[in-house]
């Protein structure tokens, strides 16, 4: 583990970089809660100067991650084992990606399932007629766009970069160790420090920003339900019992409980899909499910690199910039989850199934909340698109309403907002979880005082964000956010390539006949000490 020199409040964690992240996160609390209007007013300024820069910097590195993924899941290095060369996966097929899937998505595709079809379906720069069959249709493909392929690209490339220099370099599980083929030695001095704490940086307001719109959304569910009118206060209090609950489950650590939660989460999930398939418009939603997705697939390429370059509209700025940059800030945390789960995994397995999979459960998901909301638009008795433009958390509990179910219309709205509670309090739980994982230099049971403290700093910070502006300020802290980490991302391409230069293929492309050589053999080379491997994993690959 890197930087285990800590002792008495930092026993057990890397000092400089806790002290260094620790200070950011309070000065920006600091900042936030004394100057609340000044922080909104701030980030929106940084984020209107940059959008221009933003608007094609972010399409082309999100561009290339995925080429660069089907092109690891495809090409020489598909049979690249995440471990020793005859290691086994850790995990079934099954229970593999129904964790994906818990970990990269929960609470944002709830919030943003109905929300997004519904906004593009008043206009987007793709279709000329709003409120029309056909817009219906286009607004169903951007969003799967901005769900898809792409951002699992991110998520995925983050993921194979951690699990492979941690299960086949033998390296700690953090981020600095995807830079170890480029920095050497250095990567435990300043230079991998610094990597961390931009790591950290992404991770806390990319946590807090799914945080703050699945409270928002929580707020509307309760409003639906018990006829508690949106406040900032009743959403601050959400925010501090969701917060409280998930760091008494880090400090206990009772992994028995989170796993019940993220059980109870897929199965809930399914029950109220299910459920909308069978009292929704059936025929419709699997029309539009089918159809839509044919034109995501045909389009995927022109919308992967569009720019918006001929208009000046603010929709690229608002959606495509705003979703790339949440992703890639998210990243470190989904992605260490992600691969602290895929041991034994391919290549070829890891991109196929990080990849195809999830996008395509996304895309049923979005296909049924996002359809029937659609469909009541267009052929019912409507009421979602006002009460989105009135508030956007209130779109999931619209279309529920505007189904007409009477109780079971109720109860389905419960069901949703015990759902909500349930990603929020996971991925709070997970997310300090990785935050102090990060900092302890890849140590999985951080110190106790540390998991409390960035429990709390992650509450405050929501309450923070919420207070300075709500939606728009948490969309504007996760762009900034995600803009530092993306140039260690590029880092990490340029370690990974180099990393897997040292593996050994037979002339055959994409087939390995033969184990490779040990990739650490040349970390002597770039300053680093060799890493020691067990006498049966040697056994096997001599």
């Amino acid at each position: 583990m890197y930087g285990q020199a800590g002792s008495g409040l930092f026993k057990g964690m890397n000092a400089r970089i806790s002290l260094v992240s620790m200070a950011i996160v309070l000065v920006s609390l600091a900042y936030g809660g004394f100057y609340t209007e000044r922080l909104g007013s701030g980030l929106a300024m940084a984020r209107e100067v940059l959008n221009p820069f933003l608007e094609w910097y972010y399409v082309l590195l999100v561009a290339f991650l995925l080429l660069f993924m089907v092109w690891l899941g495809t090409g020489r290095y598909k049979n690249v084992r995440l471990g020793g060369d005859f290691e086994q996966p850790e995990f079934t097929f099954f229970s593999w990606v129904a964790m994906l899937f818990a970990a990269g998505t929960g609470v944002g595709i709830l919030f943003w399932s109905v929300a997004q079809p519904i906004l593009q379906f008043q206009g987007n720069p793709f279709i000329a007629e709003s409120l029309s069959p056909d817009a219906a249709r286009v607004a169903m493909r951007l969003t799967y766009f901005h769900w898809g392929l792409n951002g699992w690209a991110i998520f995925s490339f983050v993921a194979l970069v951690l699990a492979y220099f941690a299960y086949r370099w033998k390296l700690p599980l953090t981020i600095r160790s995807g830079l170890q083929p480029l920095l050497g030695k250095r990567a435990e001095g300043w230079l991998g420090e610094m990597v961390d704490v931009l790591a950290v940086f992404g991770t806390v307001f990319g946590i807090a920003t799914t945080l703050g719109l699945g409270v928002q959304q929580m707020n509307a569910g309760l409003d639906a339900v018990f006829g508690l009118p949106s406040s900032l206060t009743l959403q601050l209090v959400v925010t501090g019992i969701i917060m409280t609950i998930a760091t008494l489950s880090v400090v206990s650590g009772v992994k028995r409980g989170v796993r019940l939660l993220s059980e109870a989460n897929f199965w809930l999930s399914i029950a109220v899909v299910v459920f909308l398939l069978l009292f929704g418009p059936t025929q419709y939603l699997v029309a539009i499910t089918v159809e839509s997705a044919g034109d995501y697939i045909q389009n995927l390429m022109g919308m992967t690199f569009h720019t918006n370059a001929t208009r000046d509209d603010g929709w690229q700025a608002e959606w495509t910039v705003f979703f790339w940059g949440w992703w890639l800030a998210w990243s470190p945390f989904v992605g260490m989850f992600i691969a602290r789960v895929s041991r034994g995994r391919t290549f070829r397995e890891f991109v196929m199934g990080v990849l195809l999979v999830p996008t395509l459960i996304t895309v049923v998901w979005i296909g049924l909340f996002g359809g029937t909301a659609l469909y009541h638009e267009l052929f019912g008795v409507g009421g979602i698109v006002a009460a989105v433009n009135h508030d956007v958390a209130t779109a999931l509990f619209a279309t529920i309403r505007a189904m007409e179910l009477g109780m079971a219309g109720v109860v389905v709205s419960g069901a949703l907002v015990v759902l909500i509670a349930t990603y929020l309090i996971t991925s709070a739980n997970a997310g300090t979880l990785v935050i102090n994982t990060i900092l302890s230099g890849g140590d999985p049971e951080p110190p106790t005082a540390h998991r409390i403290f960035w429990g709390a700093a992650l509450g405050l910070l929501t309450a923070v964000l919420l207070m300075g502006g709500g939606l728009e300020t948490l969309q504007d802290a996760v762009i900034m956010a995600a803009l530092p980490f993306s140039v260690v991302i590029m880092l990490m391409v340029a370690g990974l390539l180099k990393a897997l230069h040292r593996e050994r293929y037979a002339a055959r492309t994409g087939e390995r006949v033969e184990a490779p050589r040990e990739p650490w053999a040349d970390l002597e080379d770039a300053g680093a000490a060799p890493v020691p491997v067990s006498d049966d994993e040697a056994h096997k690959l001599h």
